[in-house]
């Protein structure tokens, strides 16, 4: 079976390929119908197969259509636990309501300013009875109103006047609240600015110290010495009389002297009471006196560098937060630069029933809520995604509370995460935005200094959210479907959150104790993975409980745990990796893997000890189900490869073949039995006829086939993991394959045997048996013998190795003999019904007539294996029609050599007749290369009756100089000879017509006698004898006990130049060993043509033979492939004295002992 993704780019291609993810699914996780012991054994282990291809290729990325349109809601159930009762609903109304009744600043364009359309707001809000609202109003209306103040940061100024020799000013602030002016005062400010010392005068005027007063709470900064871009980032609060005429006023002075407004007004600072602010103003007047009359004359001044006026109604509800521009005191003056104000107003007293009970951060929290639940139904996004925007009115009751109460940025961020991470779980808020939430809490936290109270609230946000996000981890399979990409992207940004929270300082001073975040969500997936299990474990559960039921249970859990675990490792695991660097596969994998080993060892451990006290028996459906149940677990194993916990335990699936050793064997028995049983179903069903039109073999063929290549498709999947027994069962497998392809080609060969004639039914037979061998031929390899082989030599070295390819040779030699013997017996049958017909035409082409033509003698035979062959090509494949040619041409050749025996000294025409059937034979049966190749066609047997056919045709003289052209080949040849050698001298003298020979020594002479020498003496013949028919043979003189004799002895022979010229004449040396007993022995050959002496072809020596260089000659014997079937044939030729004289010769020869 294929490994999951790295297993990818060698996967099969199966028809799963092209099924639609919805149907992959249905098919997958529907139990397989099982139709009993009756139905198609190797059609149920198809199906199983199938099965396990088509989980390999699920779509986990593509959700099916009934679950594209809605995502699953995310909630769990903590909506009870967040409300709040009707009374405090009731106090958080009238908190609203006195916001709105006493509003302040300046409305921003996202605030709403008409009142009546806020207070109908907030009746949609609280969703009270009219009386409920009625009550409240009149309380609120009759409520004291409450105080407001103004916070004044002054953070810097930048580029002022130069006041100081060196270049510099030391500048600091003086500030204060104006109080309401007066129409006149209007007036009079409009031709000159307000300055604290410039009241001097009007001071002096006042009746009483409170007239005087000009500025209420008037405080000042610290001076900065050598500045012209001073930085002072002091905060300070006035309370206000009016909002609508008060002012905030500020100077910026130059310090020079000793003692000086700065001074002054820093004791001011110090004084609570209004008597005291009488007593110390003096100082104050006086200082601004003499800046006003010393002028430059005294340098212990202070110099004016400029003034602001802002006009408390001016500034917004959310306050201000930028740099004002310096003015002047009147038109005369000059000053430059600007100021950086941070101002806001705030409210206290406030007389509600909230403000009295609680924290006012809390009564925001809770007011925030209060309107999220309204503002989340109004919205029109996604309910499950929910940004968290806020309508208009929303943000105008917040804003004023927030002014009111004086909320602090990092109070207000604090309070929007715990408000709206409350929410989230009554109804789910867009994790980005919360995410957002948190780092805004992050950036501010440095701000917070944290109370008893803060801490709290902060520690109980966190928590609430932490455990909330358990719980939807531990139902994650539902709520974030791995099907939904929108649920799966809620999932990551829900991680990022906590993530956040566990890195952030302020989480860890709040909650203190907390677990580290990996172990947390580590504890919480196992336990979902349990519970998970658990759940899936009782629905398999069997109602009715059986060895076969409860393994079908089994197999629909493990199927169920390997797409879980398939889509962990395609879908959640990316998420939890990326996020919080968790290995979610593994982590599930590991504990998932585990309890399925649990349970499957236990059931398989009942089930074997069942077996062996035989109280169950191995059915086709428990063998197939175990088959199914192993292919599963085989598939879940397959994940380890994504397993990244090295160090971890072994794996619980590690060696679960073990557990089923006892039943593979049973079951291969089992598919053994049953491939028997299709394959006597096939021969019975066929009719022998073809398939199809593009086939010559018919469908029992094709079914045997289809059943070995299911039984090999079972090896494959079982990919038995232990080499050895890998070894024992691929031995057995083929075993069996081989003996069952046997046994069909013996019943397929007995349904044929019938057959009279050569028909296409005896074709087809024939053709399915070939059609079997060559899938058994490659065997091998498609039970993958070269892995077991490498996993034996891996295991047992090169012995283990040695040990695979003995038994492979054996079984694969056993079948192939096997199989051609069934092949041998057919083409033998087929050949048999031909051999009557083929005698009796190759006996007409005997018995033609020497007048008759060789093409009519040879015509019927012609058309007899013409009409035949057209039949066996037609429907034999290629090679089988190789080997009935083959057998046809080596009954053809045998048929041909039986009528030349009988047929002895026949006229040369007959001869003449089977040399040309036998040439047309050939043309017809390589039949332009269709048929077989020349040289099969052409081989030994051929080629000797070939040479037979042509001697025939040969006269008695031609024969006998064929025979001393092969000696004089022989003579002529390089190889080394081990019968010595023989020196002569040879010349002809023309004008004597004498031949001279003179026998000069011979060398190394085989030895012939008793005593390891010979008496050697040489015959000298001119031959052939019908060339030179007077001369008669010479000799030398016999040399007794030696091998290396010397005779030096001189012979003529009286011949014309015109005999010496022919081609084939020569001089025959016959070296004998004399016996006086008994005949003399052969002790070697040699020829000399006389076209190679002296005095021919080539110019004569003068001096006579004497002086003509030495000849040395190699002794050599007859060569029995030519001379034999020459000696015959001219045996045969009794009434030619001529041929038996030869005969007789030759003979001599081949009784010697050489």
């Amino acid at each position: 079976m294929q490994q999951v993704q790295s297993r990818q780019s060698l996967r099969r291609k199966t028809d799963a390929l092209s099924i639609p993810a919805e149907e992959c699914r249905a098919t997958a996780c529907k139990p397989r119908a099982d139709g009993g012991d009756d139905g198609d054994f190797f059609e149920k282990l198809t199906a199983i197969q199938h099965k396990q291809a088509v989980m390999q290729h699920l779509d986990y990325t593509q959700p099916p259509e009934e679950l594209r349109i809605s995502p699953p809601p995310e909630t769990v159930g903590h909506k009870d636990r967040l409300k709040v009762s009707h009374r405090e609903l009731l106090s958080l109304y009238e908190d609203a309501l006195y916001t709105l009744i006493h509003r302040a600043g300046v409305p921003s364009a996202t605030h709403i300013t008409d009142q009546e359309e806020m207070i109908c707001y907030l009746q949609k809000v609280f969703k009270l009875d009219l009386s409920e609202y009625e009550a409240v109003m009149h309380t609120v209306k009759e409520a004291k109103a409450p105080s407001y103040s103004l916070k004044v940061t002054v953070v810097e100024a930048r580029n002022l006047l130069t006041k100081d020799a060196n270049g510099f000013s030391d500048p600091y602030c003086m500030l204060g609240i104006l109080l309401g002016q007066a129409a006149r005062e209007t007036e009079e400010k409009k031709e000159r600015k307000f300055s604290f010392k410039r009241k001097k005068d009007k001071m002096e005027k006042r009746s009483s110290l409170r007239e005087a007063l000009p500025a209420k709470y008037i405080q000042v900064t610290n001076v900065k010495s050598n500045t012209l871009n001073p930085v002072w980032n002091e905060s300070y609060v006035f309370e206000l009389d009016d909002i609508n005429s008060d002012q905030l006023h500020l100077d910026i002075w130059d310090h020079d002297d000793d003692v000086s407004v700065a001074e002054a007004c820093k004791e001011l600072n110090q004084i609570s009471g209004f008597k005291g602010m009488g007593r110390y103003f003096k100082q104050i007047v006086k200082s601004a006196r003499m800046n006003g009359t010393a002028g430059s004359q005294d340098e212990s001044v202070d110099d004016f560098l400029g003034c602001l006026n802002i006009p408390v109604s001016e500034i917004p509800v959310g306050g201000i937060d930028e740099w004002f521009k310096l003015e002047p005191r009147s038109s005369s003056s000059r000053v430059q630069g600007d100021c950086h104000l941070i101002l806001k107003m705030t409210m206290s007293q406030r007389d509600t029933d909230l403000c009295k009970k609680m924290w006012g951060v809390t009564v925001h929290e809770l007011l925030l809520m209060q309107l999220l639940e309204i503002e989340h139904s109004d919205s029109q996004n996604d309910q499950n995604n929910w940004a968290g925007n806020l309508s208009k009115h929303a943000v105008t009751i917040l804003s004023q509370h927030a002014m009111q109460i004086d909320l602090l940025p990092q109070q207000k961020a604090a309070v929007q995460w715990q408000a709206y991470s409350k929410h989230h779980q009554i109804r789910p808020v867009d994790y980005s935005f919360l995410l957002q939430l948190l780092d805004d809490l992050d950036q501010k936290s440095e701000l917070i200094i944290l109370t008893n109270e803060q801490e709290q609230s902060l520690a109980d946000s966190f928590v609430r959210f932490t455990d909330y996000s358990w719980v939807l981890l531990q139902k994650m399979r539902q709520v974030f479907p791995f099907n939904d990409l929108m649920a799966l992207k809620r999932l990551e940004l829900m991680l990022r959150c906590l993530l956040k929270i566990y890195s952030m300082e302020i989480f860890k001073v709040a909650c203190p104790f907390h677990n580290q975040l990996h172990v947390e969500i580590t504890a919480v997936v196992k336990k979902s993975t349990s519970e998970w299990y658990e759940k899936m474990s009782d629905s398999f559960k069997p109602a009715t409980k059986s060895e076969l039921t409860e393994l079908k249970g089994l197999i629909q859990l493990v199927d169920t745990v390997c797409t879980e675990v398939q889509k962990n490792q395609k879908l959640y695991n990316n998420i939890f990796l990326s996020v919080v660097k968790i290995d979610y596969f593994s982590v599930t994998y590991q504990q998932l893997e585990k309890l399925v080993a649990d349970d499957v060892l236990a059931l398989m451990e009942e089930l074997g000890a069942a077996m062996e006290q035989e109280r169950s028996k191995m059915t086709q459906q428990i063998g197939e189900t175990l088959f199914e149940l192993y292919l599963s677990l085989k598939e879940l194993k397959c994940f380890k490869e994504f397993f990244s916990l090295k160090d971890s335990k072994p794996l619980a699936l590690a060696s679960f073949h073990d557990w089923f050793q006892m039943s593979i064997n049973k079951w291969l028995h089992i598919v053994y039995e049953k491939s028997c049983e299709r394959i006597t179903r096939a021969v019975e069903v066929d009719q022998l006829d073809p398939v199809d039109t593009l086939s010559k073999h018919s469908s029992s063929a094709v079914d045997v086939v289809t059943c070995f290549t299911q039984i090999r498709s079972f090896w494959l999947q079982l990919a038995w993991p232990d080499p050895m027994g890998a070894f024992v069962f691929v031995t057995k497998i083929t075993d069996d394959i081989c003996n069952a392809a046997v046994m069909y080609s013996e019943m397929v060969r007995g349904k044929a045997d019938d057959q009279k004639k050569i028909t296409q039914q005896l074709c087809i037979a024939l053709n399915n048996i070939e059609h079997v061998h060559k899938y058994i031929w490659n065997l091998p390899k498609e039970l993958d013998w070269q892995g077991v082989e490498t996993s034996m030599e891996q295991l047992c070295g090169l012995e283990g190795k040695e040990q695979v390819q003995r038994a492979m040779s054996t079984q694969l030699q056993s079948i192939d003999a096997g199989m051609q013997r069934q092949s041998n017996y057919m083409i033998n049958q087929l050949i048999a019904k031909m051999v009557t017909d083929l005698r009796k035409y190759i006996q007409h082409i005997s018995l033609s007539p020497d007048s008759i033509q060789p093409d009519d003698a040879v015509s019927p035979l012609m058309k007899f294996l013409d009409d035949n062959l057209m039949i066996l090509s037609e429907w034999l494949v290629k090679e089988n029609l190789s080997r009935i040619l083959s057998a046809l041409w080596k009954l053809q050749l045998e048929l041909i050599i039986e009528a030349l025996a009988t047929n002895i000294g026949v006229s040369a025409e007959f001869y003449e007749r089977f040399h040309f059937t036998l040439e047309a034979l050939v043309v017809f049966f390589h039949a332009e290369g269709q048929g077989l190749a020349l040289d099969s066609l052409q081989n030994d047997q051929y080629k000797a009756l070939k040479e037979e056919l042509r001697l025939n045709k040969c006269s008695t003289q031609e024969l006998i100089e064929q025979s001393y052209q092969a000696k004089i080949r022989q003579q002529k040849s390089t190889e080394p000879t081990p019968y010595g050698m023989l020196c002569i001298k040879c010349q002809y003298e023309a004008a004597e017509y004498k031949l001279y020979i003179e026998v000069l020594h011979a060398t190394n002479l085989i030895a012939l006698d008793t005593n390891g020498l010979s008496d050697p003496f040489v015959i000298i013949d001119l031959s052939p004898h019908h060339i030179f028919p007077g001369a008669k043979s010479q000799r030398t003189q016999v040399k007794n006990k030696t091998l290396h004799p010397i005779f030096d002895e001189l012979f003529n022979f009286t011949v014309t130049g015109e005999q010496c010229k022919n081609s084939i004449a020569c001089i025959h040396f016959t070296v004998m060993d004399h016996d006086w007993l008994s005949t003399n022995d052969f002790a070697g050959e040699a020829v000399l043509p006389l076209q190679e002496i002296h005095g021919l072809n080539k110019p004569a020596v003068a001096g006579g033979v004497k002086n003509v260089p030495p000849i040395f000659l190699k002794l050599t014997h007859p060569e029995p492939s030519v001379m034999k079937p020459i000696v015959k044939l001219l045996e045969g030729r009794t009434a030619d004295r001529e041929a038996q004289d030869f005969v007789k010769k030759m003979k001599e020869l081949e009784v010697s002992p050489g």
